[in-house]
């Protein structure tokens, strides 16, 4: 049993924790930031978080790796009061929003950040 423990304790401590999910691409270099919140060396997938006061949620891609802003286009259930897509002018809601390398941009829409 405590052989059981040992082999699935790092297994259970990563899906436990509600932070960015992983994938097999190899993690970029630099820094990710997300509103207030800074990644070191991401790879995978990040929350993207919506203000409730309506402001627009800033993103700066300082990596090595294009980042793309995720969106789930077909719903089926309404979309909560936090994660409403609010179109404004210059954000052409049927594009995705990926950003190079250095660049950086602030958006109302989406749910997550996918790096690479």
């Amino acid at each position: 049993m405590r052989r059981i423990r040992k082999l699935l304790g790092p297994l259970a401590a990563a899906t436990a924790g509600g932070g960015p999910t992983s994938c097999n691409a190899p993690s970029a270099r630099g820094f990710l930031t997300i509103g207030g919140t800074t990644y070191i060396d991401p790879h995978g997938s990040y929350p993207l978080d919506h203000r409730l006061d309506g402001s627009a949620t800033l993103i700066v891609n300082d990596t090595d790796h294009y980042i793309t802003v995720v969106t789930e286009r077909d719903c089926s259930a309404p979309p909560r009061p936090a994660a409403r897509h609010t179109v404004v002018p210059g954000d052409a809601p049927g594009r995705d929003l990926v950003l190079a390398p250095g660049e950086r941009a602030e958006t109302w829409r989406g749910d997550s950040v996918r790096v690479g």
